[in-house]
């Protein structure tokens, strides 16, 4: 069988790969997975791909959850003061 030699950088990382190297070592890829003619990105995207649209689309139009609502804010401080009465009442 004939071997076939390595790209002097992957086209998977971008990482350097030395001239004998069976596979890249940064990131696995080797002739099977990465080291083909055409061209690999790695997750077969389309070209025209928007993260920004999938991601408003996927979980709606807001960009992360609003927070902690009062009632858990209003326990945690209640647990915080009980905490603290504890502890000044054992050690005093």
């Amino acid at each position: 069988m004939k071997s076939r030699k390595p790209p002097a950088i992957c086209p998977v990382c971008s990482e350097e790969v030395p001239p004998n190297a069976l596979a890249c070592p940064e990131c696995g890829a080797d002739y099977n997975s990465g080291w083909r003619e055409d061209s690999y990105d790695g997750v077969g995207l389309p070209e025209d791909f928007d993260y920004e649209e999938f991601t408003r689309r996927e979980f709606g139009s807001r960009s992360r959850p609003t927070g902690i609502g009062t009632g858990w804010w209003v326990t945690a401080m209640i647990l915080v003061v009980v905490l603290l009465y504890l502890v000044f009442k054992l050690a005093f």
